[in-house]
């Protein structure tokens, strides 16, 4: 904020709350005063609209969206960049039993870190901690290059999303220090559109390096990106000066942190390494309970709180976050596995399975860019998100008919379908939560947020990832001897002797696609048998989030920062 305004707001102090306590339609917001405030309607007057801090000429906001869309890009692009490469990274450094760590590591770091540097930018202001996000970022990227072993790339992936939580939360903070709420809608429909980017080029480039220079340069890619962004943010990004000092909340850091990891742990390895009922999987459970109910009581006691409670006074708050954690169990549920069902199924390169993908973006960027000018020209967005989940819940029943014959086109059309629902809700949720609260509580409001849909995106991950590897290990050992039976009897004898191996958790493109007929038939209709069940489980949630997004009352939004 700017000193004319710091003054002026000293200046009201006297008369920001009357004598029963109740805010005046005539005071100027402070840090103090906005400690309660949970609904557009206490956040905004006349003398507040005035005195907002905005960028000195929106001649910046240009160079800003440069920086902050070239920082998602790079945050969104690693959660899809490695789909396609996986079948070839396990085969070069083996452990397949934690694949699905490569994803999930990722995931978590960057769930916990959201509020973390949601709150940070809040404190301290954005600029220096988006930087360092990116630094982070990079050396997690460098680790993960030079990987010899499958646990030396979960740590780089895991330090990776360390960084990543930052580019997301603060590149949204940061849009809304320089963008009203009003105006927001345009430039949230472009930053929505880098998710449609990310999910076509993440697959595509991760299967054009696992062909060509090698996986390892969905690593190095990140450099040139990583450097070039922090570069735009030195040079460029002026932001109005925000803050009120580092108070990190370190219990309710790890207590969150502790509650978030025992939840996606439990869910990655029940049913999986360790059954339902083992005393490991059992003290999962009972740790993500109690973390969690310390980390609320922390909360409510805490004096400047990692995730205040008092937002979950606000009743659009309470409805897009638990919507869009469900919201994020359907995406990357669904998504995490459909490169590789193009390899598998389809015999396609990792390349083309990637570009497989291109009907999704599409679908996501057009409807976001298109949905975010409409947005900003009538300031109405209530019906959009539940709209949207209703044609993301008719993709779901759509693939859920894919066999091993389905045309291309017909699935080109399903991930088109898919593409359009969600760009009709991702951004949509952001603008009403940061329309909800003051300048002051955005950050640490977009991060909570945040974390619960990356919550959601962790637990889709695992929670598919479980239900498809033990329903794939189900069918292979099911109709391994019949197919085996099919063949001649010298082939019989010949891979008779490797039957043992010929198990799901040896199952790559490149084995498939030299088995014989009977075999490389079975191993395709299997893997398509296990996944289709997938896009019906998610349904609930879609619907779960359809009800809960229609209940959000629509507010003005704002035409001031």
């Amino acid at each position: 904020m700017s000193k004319h305004n710091g003054a002026h707001s000293d200046a009201t102090s006297d008369n920001a709350v009357n004598t029963s306590g109740q805010h005046m339609s005539s005071r100027v917001i402070t840090p103090e005063s906005v400690k309660d405030i949970d609904s557009p309607a206490d956040q905004t007057s006349p003398t507040t609209e005035r005195t907002s801090s905005r960028p000195k000429n929106k001649s910046n906001i240009p160079a800003v969206m440069v920086a902050i869309m070239s920082a998602m890009l790079l945050a969104s692009l690693d959660q899809m960049l490695f789909s396609t490469a996986l079948p070839t990274i396990v085969g070069d450094l083996g452990g397949v039993e934690h694949m699905s760590w490569v994803i999930t590591s990722y995931l978590l770091c960057q769930t916990i870190m959201m509020p973390i540097y949601g709150k940070l930018g809040d404190q301290i202001g954005r600029k220096p901690i988006f930087v360092g996000a990116i630094a982070i970022f990079l050396i997690g990227s460098i680790i993960g290059g030079l990987s010899q072993s499958m646990a030396q790339l979960i740590i780089g992936r895991g330090i990776q999303g360390l960084g990543g939580g930052g580019l997301m939360i603060l590149s949204q903070a940061i849009m809304a220090d320089v963008v009203p709420p009003r105006e927001r809608g345009k430039y949230a429909g472009w930053m929505g559109s880098v998710f449609g980017v990310s999910s076509v080029l993440g697959p595509v480039l991760g299967g054009w390096f696992t062909d060509g220079p090698g996986w390892r340069w969905a690593f190095w890619i990140n450099l040139p990106v990583g450097l070039l962004a922090v570069a735009i943010a030195l040079f460029t990004l002026k932001l109005p000066m925000r803050g009120t000092g580092l108070k990190l909340d370190y219990f309710g850091i790890i207590f969150m942190a502790t509650s978030a990891s025992c939840l996606i742990l439990f869910t990655s390895w029940g049913g999986n390494q360790y059954s339902w009922s083992s005393p490991t999987i059992i003290g999962l459970e009972i740790g993500t309970v109690v973390a969690a109910a310390i980390f609320v009581f922390i909360e409510l006691r805490a004096k400047d709180p990692l995730i205040p409670m008092s937002l979950f006074k606000n009743r659009n708050f309470n409805l897009v976050t638990l919507g869009g954690l469900c919201v994020g169990i359907v995406m990357f549920g669904v998504m995490s596995y459909m490169p590789t069902y193009f390899q598998m199924v389809h015999n396609m390169n990792p390349t083309t399975s990637g570009f497989m993908m291109i009907s999704m973006m599409v679908g996501l960027m057009g409807t976001s860019i298109g949905l975010g000018n409409v947005v900003t020209r009538t300031g109405k967005y209530r019906i959009y998100p539940p709209l949207g989940m209703l044609i993301v819940v008719a993709s779901c029943v759509l693939l859920h008919r894919i066999t091993v014959d389905t045309s291309l086109w017909y699935l080109g059309l399903c991930l088109f379908i898919m593409g359009v629902g969600l760009g009709m809700t991702m951004q949509i949720l952001i603008l009403v939560v940061q329309n909800s609260f003051p300048i002051q509580k955005v950050g640490v409001a977009t991060g909570s947020n945040n974390f619960f849909r990356q919550i959601g995106s962790s637990l889709g991950s695992a929670l598919v990832g479980g239900i498809f590897t033990n329903r794939i290990s189900e069918l292979v050992a099911e109709r391994v001897p019949a197919a085996m039976a099919q063949l001649p009897p010298q082939v019989q004898q010949k891979f008779g002797q490797q039957s043992s191996g010929l198990d799901a958790d040896s199952l790559t493109p490149e084995l498939v696609g030299s088995l014989p007929g009977p075999l490389k038939d079975m191993f395709m209709g299997a893997y398509n048998d296990a996944l289709t069940p997938v896009f019906i489980v998610v349904i609930p949630f879609a619907v779960l989030a359809f009800i809960l997004f229609a209940l959000v009352r629509e507010e003005k939004l704002r035409n001031s920062v």
